[in-house]
């Protein structure tokens, strides 16, 4: 077993979520695939980098993907934290957000409110430092927004092609060739 391989204590909760038919895979092996699975996710590696002793490297994301595909994983972390929940195990410590991803949109960099809103907000503000707003410091910035112009598509001119022979052509001369008066 290496370093970070599925302790047997661990196994016992987590081989009853995962699937075994009867002509398939040896239990043994169906092990040695998780633990490539989840060495694969740990390391952050391809699939091919997955070492031997976990099996074939497509062996290994054969079944990762048909484990995804039947909702095995996300059988699996609901029944562990279902057991978790029993034993009083569960915490926040298991929520995790990484704010480098989540994304915001541009308009939430500013605070829309309406006239009549933003109005009792400054009445209260003034009510509750009883100093007039323009005499406050800067405790509450209103900004407003401009409404962005709004442009007129382009128009893209046509362009004609003249080409000797055809029907718009048709008696046209480039400016460089010589006429029938030239002579």
């Amino acid at each position: 077993m290496a370093r970070f391989d599925v302790t047997d204590a661990e196994w016992e909760l987590i081989e009853e979520f995962l699937p075994v038919a009867a002509t398939g895979p040896l239990p043994r092996r169906v092990r040695d695939q998780f633990n490539g699975v989840l060495w694969r996710f740990r390391t952050g590696c391809g699939w091919r980098d997955v070492p031997e002793r976990y099996g074939s490297w497509s062996t290994v994301y054969s079944r990762f993907n048909a484990w995804a595909k039947a909702g095995v994983f996300q059988a699996l972390m609901e029944g562990l934290i279902a057991e978790a929940a029993a034993r009083g195990q569960v915490g926040l410590e298991l929520v995790s957000v990484d704010s480098t991803i989540v994304r915001a949109h541009h308009e939430s960099a500013g605070l829309a409110v309406a006239g009549e809103t933003l109005d009792a907000l400054e009445q209260a503000l003034t009510e509750e430092k009883g100093v007039p707003l323009p005499a406050q410091g800067p405790v509450l910035r209103v900004m407003h927004r401009r409404p962005h112009p709004v442009r007129a598509p382009r128009r893209r001119r046509a362009a004609t092609v003249l080409r000797r022979g055809s029907a718009a052509g048709h008696g046209r001369r480039r400016p460089d060739s010589a006429g029938p008066e030239a002579g």
